[in-house]
């Protein structure tokens, strides 16, 4: 009874945890998202009108049907994140977490030499405290739930990713980064601290010690040291991060659509939790890939010596 109850629970909480992420968002920015009842799941290049002219979400063909990009596209301020800007990738993050035929997300950025230079200052400025904080809880929700959705994500992290861009990419699953990255959590030099789960994710990432160094000194680091301490997987050469993205995307797209939501599901709330609660959870995720139509077409394949053709059933 004990275990039964530990599956519903984790299950019904996070449930309601991906809902208050979703429409936390939109109450602090006072901006409900565009209807999502045009939007088909087709496969078309461009998925939907974007919500934002700075975030452009596509969809992949052909071979890479499943794979769906979301591009930052803000050229004139390094991309960084203002109201607009949010309300666009709130908007991206809801759709992909919808779409049944999404199997895999890389977020990169359209402007050369720059990820995302964090929030959009100049807008804050003209913010006074009560909207600072609403602000930074509606960046701290979004990166919540591009946490949560449901299929991988992979940041390609080219030239600079500082404050909140460093805190989006570590809000993905995997993370890509050119040789010449610039990244760094600058934000005690402004007399603040990382407010989009930079004190949080950094350190369960890197190590509380190595968190603190750069968190405390707002240093920036290169992308052989980001990956010398973990902070990213791989590190390519300058330019490179996309294609080793999308190739990954690929990888991660031929698979078991259904057992690569659930072994994201499995790792990211087993690790919060204590390990005889994360096997139980464990043990739930897999009954729900046990009795799929892609677990037989998974095991007909080895048989038959051929490529497996999955559905997602």
């Amino acid at each position: 009874m004990r275990v039964v109850l530990s599956r519903s629970l984790i299950t019904h909480c996070s449930s309601i945890l991906k809902s208050c992420f979703k429409h936390y968002y939109y109450l602090n920015l006072n901006h409900p998202f565009p209807s999502l009842q045009n939007y088909q799941s087709h496969r078309n290049l461009i998925l939907v009108p974007s919500a934002s002219e700075f975030v452009k979400l596509h969809n992949l063909q052909g071979s890479d049907s499943g794979i769906v990009e979301v591009r930052l596209d803000r050229p004139g301020a390094k991309n960084a994140i203002g109201k607009d800007m949010l309300r666009g990738l709130s908007h991206a993050l809801d759709l992909i977490d919808q779409d049944s035929h999404a199997n895999v997300a890389i977020i990169s950025s359209s402007v050369p030499g720059v990820f995302c230079a964090g929030a959009d200052l100049k807008e804050r400025r003209t913010m006074n405290q009560s909207e600072v904080k609403d602000f930074v809880n509606s960046l701290r929700s979004t990166f919540s739930f591009l946490e949560a959705v449901r299929v991988p994500t992979i940041a390609a992290i080219e030239g600079v990713a500082l404050g909140g861009g460093l805190e989006m990419a570590l809000a993905c699953d995997i993370r890509i980064c050119g040789e010449d990255a610039v990244m760094g959590l600058p934000e005690t030099g402004l007399a603040i601290i990382p407010g989009a789960g930079g004190t949080q994710r950094l350190p369960r990432l890197v190590g509380h010690a190595i968190a603190k160094d750069i968190i405390y000194t707002g240093r920036k680091i290169n992308g052989k040291e980001a990956l010398s301490i973990g902070l990213v997987n791989y590190c390519v050469p300058a330019d490179e991060a996309y294609s080793k993205a999308l190739a990954i995307a690929r990888d991660i797209n031929q698979k078991g659509p259904l057992a690569i939501r659930m072994a994201k599901r499995a790792i990211n709330e087993g690790v919060e939790t204590d390990l005889t609660s994360a096997l139980a959870l464990e043990e739930d995720c897999y009954d729900q890939v046990l009795n799929t139509k892609d677990r037989l077409e998974g095991l007909a394949a080895f048989a038959e010596k051929r490529k497996p053709r999955y559905t997602g059933e």
